[in-house]
């Protein structure tokens, strides 16, 4: 077994072993046991009492972050020419249509979302064996297939993301970075948790929210007491 380096010791003496932390006390403790060199992202893992492989319990949704993602998003909005201004205004960093939908046949998907209108699907929809392994593909539910495109563009930028749960009943998204302050990632935490409560199947029978824990890039997760959410 290896020997735990002099910051390691550090961080795993202040998790408390078997310990469910408020999310205050999570916010706060996620920043401190946070020793990468670089800007790590806050992670939030919750697992649900739902089965996904049936249609009824599946959970997927959207939530507006409060403070934001901490990261700069970069979107492609393909649209029909008379939104494109509208779109470059709202911030998109790439718009367009056919060109872009060329580059991505060719390899490219260098951006983070893409945003489309319904009437441009008959041509994205092609493009799937390529966006959907990516993440990339747009979607209705997630907001991302739109008539206002430009909105949808302004939302993303702002810190609106879409999750769903994954076949072992767990939802997992990064919902900030360690640079925000332990309010700020209170603040997101909490938004995200809620937002999924709300999004409860009625389907789903006994406990919903079986455990919850934060994490930032590589460091250990702290669990969170689902009581201490309201």
């Amino acid at each position: 077994m290896s020997k735990l380096t002099k910051n390691q010791k550090a961080v795993a003496d202040k998790i408390e072993a078997g310990k469910a932390y408020s999310l205050t006390e999570a916010a706060q403790l996620v920043k401190e046991i946070t020793t990468t060199k670089f800007e790590a992202s806050v992670d939030i893992d919750v697992r649900l009492g739902v089965d996904p492989r049936k249609a009824n319990q599946m959970v997927r949704g959207v939530v507006s972050l409060p403070n934001g993602t901490g990261k700069v998003v970069r979107v492609l909005a393909l649209c029909t020419p008379d939104q494109e201004a509208a779109a470059t205004e709202a911030g998109a960093d790439y718009v367009g249509l056919d060109e872009y939908i060329d580059k991505i046949k060719s390899g490219w998907t260098d951006v983070d979302v893409i945003i489309t209108m319904p009437s441009c699907m008959g041509k994205i929809g092609p493009l799937g064996r390529i966006l959907g392994p990516r993440g990339l593909m747009p979607n209705p539910k997630s907001g991302t297939v739109t008539m206002d495109v430009a909105k949808a563009v302004k939302e993303v930028k702002q810190g609106k993301i879409d999750f769903k749960v994954d076949k072992a009943g767990i939802i997992h998204t990064s919902i900030g970075k360690v640079t925000m302050t332990p309010e700020q990632i209170f603040g997101n935490a909490k938004e995200f948790i809620n937002t999924v409560i709300k999004l409860k199947p009625a389907a789903a029978k006994g406990t919903y929210i079986k455990s919850i824990y934060l994490s930032s890039t590589m460091s250990k997760g702290i669990k969170v007491d689902p009581k201490t959410i309201e």
